[in-house]
């Protein structure tokens, strides 16, 4: 009964309302987590480092558990709306919320972009000659329907899109995987492991294959921090968000891992690299290569609601970071929210991304998945190193102040912190070697300069604001 009556800190944020229930934020969190970089990604990280890219998704998986540790660490003290970027405010000093928050919000409308690229991959499986901008546009105006609706719908219709991704694509996909390589599917002999190391051996392009694919897998992981963004609108903060953290450790250990195993074990790693891997799913490509095409066709469809389940999520997110922002006086005037608690204006604003998906897609419909993927990496890791920053300046505060360490936290002290931080500063300037990913830098450092700047320029604004009202 403690909740009954809530802390200026469990609030809802301005006009928000706490609608979501725990199982919808878990499924929510995963749906996120879950999407795009799995099921068309994996295609290029695997022409990166052949089988070996098993162990580019485990190393992948330790460093976004630890995000997702870290963030509920810090979320079940401040369970405030877009949390991260509230928290990096009020430990690392405002620029860092301003700069974390913006940031991040550009990953995510870019990364919506991706999701929306990738669905018209997938429905041209189907029909071919269909141009991509087509599928792209008819997916945004269904996401943007969705979204305007009330949050408690919004809940409810993703976690049975995501159910659908986690139970279908995932669970079932590994199973009929398994045995396909066991026992064999009907028409055809057990596949064994052959395919593993058939092909050049199981690193065919050496160590440095490896590290090159966790561009990729690190942006298939993109997502985890959702959870504590859903912190504002969730009904019990302090309970559903470390709930769902936790539930991310078994599920994306096994759902990832466990999905790649199978892929490389049935599909010739040289047969999924074609095409720089983006221009049909591994996982369709795993019942192609078994003779089954009406199994492939159900895994396309499925694979589709999946791109469109993380599209759904990300609109979400990237619309609840920009009524943070605003809250704060540190973005235009759109924190407004509809009768249905539903920040229309910074949804409407989110939609950019949809619109940045469209306009690649014409322009270069063959190449548009990678660079968005390569655009949307950059953000995505400077929001993972900041979070990272944040814990320690939070552990380093609340230790000065003699309050107890948190129930729910990322164990190892600071040693597991550094190292994560060290291996993502790694990863983002491994990307300079990429050919996919050259963009990531030229495009990634100039913009966090610039939206250093533009802090520079809200504060003095706003303090110019201040002095003129207490003049008055």
């Amino acid at each position: 009964m403690a909740n009954t009556v809530e802390s200026p800190e469990t609030a809802a944020p301005a006009g928000l309302k706490r609608a979501l229930s725990s199982r919808q934020i878990a499924m929510m969190a995963i749906g996120s987590a879950i999407g795009t970089g799995l099921f068309l990604g994996s295609g290029l990280a695997i022409s990166f480092a052949g089988p070996a890219v098993i162990v580019a998704y485990v190393i992948g998986a330790v460093v976004a558990l630890a995000v997702a540790y870290a963030l509920a660490e810090m979320t079940v003290a401040h369970p405030e709306a877009a949390g991260f970027g509230a928290i990096a405010a009020r430990y690392l000093g405002a620029g860092a919320g301003f700069v974390q928050r913006w940031i991040y919000w550009t990953a995510v409308v870019v990364n919506i972009g991706a999701e929306v690229v990738a669905a018209g991959i997938y429905v041209r499986f189907w029909w071919p000659g269909v141009p991509l901008w087509v599928p792209a546009v008819g997916f945004s105006v269904l996401m943007l329907v969705v979204n305007v609706l009330s949050v408690r719908f919004f809940g409810e219709f993703e976690f049975w899109f995501a159910m659908i991704k986690v139970v279908v694509t995932i669970v079932l996909f590994v199973l009929i995987g398994v045995v396909a390589i066991v026992t064999g599917l009907p028409g055809h002999p057990a596949s064994g492991l052959r395919a593993v190391t058939a092909y050049g051996g199981f690193t065919p392009n050496g160590l440095g294959g490896i590290w090159l694919a966790l561009t990729v897998v690190t942006f298939s992981y993109l997502g985890t921090e959702a959870v504590a963004v859903a912190a504002g609108e969730s009904k019990n903060p302090r309970k559903d968000v470390p709930r769902a953290a936790r539930s991310m450790v078994l599920r994306l250990g096994l759902f990832y891992i466990l999905a790649i195993a199978v892929v490389i074990a049935i599909v010739p790693w040289t047969q999924t690299a074609k095409a720089n891997g983006v221009s049909e799913s591994p996982f369709v490509q795993l019942f192609t290569t078994a003779g089954v095409p009406a199994a492939a066709v159900i895994m396309n469809f499925v694979v589709l609601t999946a791109a469109l389940s993380a599209m759904n999520s990300n609109l979400y997110v990237g619309s609840r970071m920009v009524h943070s922002l605003a809250l704060d006086g540190m973005a235009p005037r759109l924190a407004g929210v509809s009768s249905r608690g539903v920040p229309v204006r910074s949804l409407g604003l989110s939609a950019v991304g949809l619109a940045l998906a469209i306009g690649i897609s014409l322009i270069s419909p063959d190449n548009a998945f990678a660079a968005l993927v390569g655009l949307a990496l950059f953000g995505a890791l400077v929001t993972w190193l900041l979070i990272f920053a944040t814990l320690l300046a939070f552990r380093r505060r609340r230790a000065a102040e003699g309050q107890p360490p948190s129930l729910v936290r990322l164990r190892g002290g600071p040693v597991p912190v550094v190292l994560a931080m060290i291996f993502l500063v790694s990863v983002i300037v491994t990307t300079a070697f990429t050919p996919q990913f050259w963009i990531v830098l030229p495009a990634g450092v100039p913009f966090l300069v610039a939206l250093c700047l533009a802090y520079l320029v809200v504060r003095t604004i706003r303090r110019s604001r201040a002095k003129t009202q207490s003049a008055r």
